[in-house]
C-alpha cells in the first residue's frame, strides 16, 4: 500500500461520487483507476463494456433490462 497525493478538487469529487455509489473513498478512487486502465489498455471499449466484462470475469450472472422486464 502506498499513498498518492491527490488534488483537493478530485479528492472532493471522489468523496461526493463514494456516498452516491456506496462505496469508501478509497475504493471509489481504486474503481475509478481500474476503470481507467482498463480503458487505456483497451480504447475502443465504452465504460458499459468494460464494467460487463469485469462483471463477467467475476462471474457474476447480470440479466439485462430487457429480459428482466419480459420475465
Amino acid at each position: 500500500m502506498g499513498i498518492v497525493k491527490v488534488a483537493d478538487d478530485l479528492h472532493e469529487e471522489a468523496r461526493r461520487a463514494s456516498t452516491v455509489m456506496c462505496r469508501s473513498i478509497n475504493a471509489q478512487a481504486e474503481f475509478w483507476m481500474k476503470i481507467g486502465m482498463i480503458a487505456e489498455a483497451n480504447p475502443t471499449l465504452s465504460f458499459n463494456d468494460i464494467v460487463h466484462q469485469e462483471l463477467a470475469a467475476a462471474k457474476v450472472a447480470v440479466t439485462s433490462p430487457e429480459l428482466a422486464v419480459a420475465a
